[in-house]
């Protein structure tokens, strides 16, 4: 789902998906997901993950204000398919100071190649357009909290 821009890959409650442009929620279907979504995230301070391009790439994370941790993934990939949990927590958890972008590697090839992302899943922490950590694999969400947390205060 698009909403101003941002690609919302699931609900930010956590306890509803997205379908067809309704949004399940508590046994009623609402119309208007852009709106209802960006009120929960306006409301509760909550953060989504952001899904951005190459082209995105310096706009959205070198020119960003906050640290942002950019997750590198596949469509194949199944580890990644793991991660996207933990990703969604901590973009949940750490909005007010961090931004969380994800990115596909098959059709970002200057970004991976730019940033050397050899394998997926992978994690790249920047600040003020510099990369200040860098993971790869599949990691627990204690182990990431561990890496980020040093940089955001």
């Amino acid at each position: 789902m698009k909403a101003n821009g941002y690609t919302f890959s699931s609900c930010p409650l956590a306890f509803c998906r997205f379908s067809g442009g309704d949004l399940p929620l508590h046994g009623k279907k609402r119309q208007n997901t852009d709106a209802l979504v960006l009120n929960v995230v306006m409301k509760t301070g909550m953060s989504s993950v952001i899904t951005i391009s190459d082209t995105e790439f310096e706009t959205e994370v070198l020119q960003a204000t906050q640290p942002v941790l950019v997750y590198f993934w596949a469509s194949w990939c199944g580890p990644c398919r793991l991660m996207t949990a933990v990703i969604d927590s901590l973009a949940a958890g750490y909005g007010d100071r961090l931004k969380v972008a994800k990115m596909e590697v098959d059709p970002n090839p200057i970004a991976v190649a730019k940033y050397k992302v050899e394998g997926v899943p992978a994690f790249r922490l920047f600040k003020a357009g510099e990369v200040l950590e860098s993971a790869e694999g599949a990691i627990s969400k204690q182990k990431l909290e561990g890496v980020l947390s040093p940089y955001l205060g």
